[in-house]
């Protein structure tokens, strides 16, 4: 699965990594994203992209609360053509979830151990997302999202069975294009990303607060082993 995430980046480095100009949210940098909080997606609109604010846990249209978006802040992907609170999203509401990084806990004799994992290159990229708008018995519109996952590479495997869906740089528009529905063309972009391409370490148990939100959370815990544990 996928349960929080670092998007240190600016905006200026969002539109260069994205080429998005249409920036509807003047995000801050957080260190410790947490389901709930609300995160920068990429979505596309009128064969452009479009940045703008997604809560963090989906709330389907037809839900008849919003609390069932508890339940979904991440989206199998073997199963995404097939569940109704994500089917009619993944043929036309998917976006990327801007990020720099994310992290997992490895159990180790009955402790978990916070890892970050992120791209080599250091540079932001995009989580595989499916968003969606409820509106609530007050009239208020909420736009939100779920992180996609799939099996792990052999980087994260020895962490968690699950990662998140990372799109690579040169299928970024393939996934945002909402003409394009076939199952067969979108599922082929859903795969682990290339563990060569990627770098773990273990960081501060203070991560495991989502309260605790600083650049400290994504720095390397120097071990009397190693630094670098994968």
């Amino acid at each position: 699965m996928c349960g929080r995430f670092v998007r240190r980046c600016t905006i200026d480095e969002v539109k260069e990594e994205f080429e998005v100009w249409d920036i509807q949210w003047a995000f801050e940098p957080s260190y410790n994203i947490a389901p709930g909080q609300d995160i920068a997606g990429v979505v596309g609109k009128n064969g452009e992209k479009q940045l703008i604010k997604l809560r963090w846990e989906l709330i389907p249209f037809w839900a008849k609360d919003e609390k069932i978006g508890y339940k979904m802040i991440n989206a199998r992907s073997e199963t995404l053509a097939q569940k109704r609170s994500f089917a009619r999203s993944f043929k036309t509401r998917r976006c990327l979830i801007v990020a720099d990084g994310f992290y997992e806990w490895r159990v180790e004799t009955k402790i978990k151990i916070p890892v970050y994992v992120r791209l080599c290159s250091d540079k932001p990229f995009g989580f595989a997302g499916l968003y969606d708008t409820w509106k609530a018995p007050d009239g208020q519109k909420i736009v939100s999202c779920t992180i996609i996952t799939t099996e792990p590479n052999a980087l994260v495997k020895p962490i968690h069975n699950r990662m998140p869906v990372i799109i690579e740089k040169d299928k970024r528009t393939m996934w945002l294009d909402i003409k394009i529905e076939d199952p067969e063309v979108l599922m082929p972009l859903l795969k682990p990303y290339n563990a060569r391409d990627m770098k773990a370490y273990e960081v501060t148990r203070m991560v495991n607060s989502p309260k605790f939100n600083s650049e400290d959370c994504m720095k390397p815990v120097i071990t009397p082993k190693k630094q670098d544990l994968f």
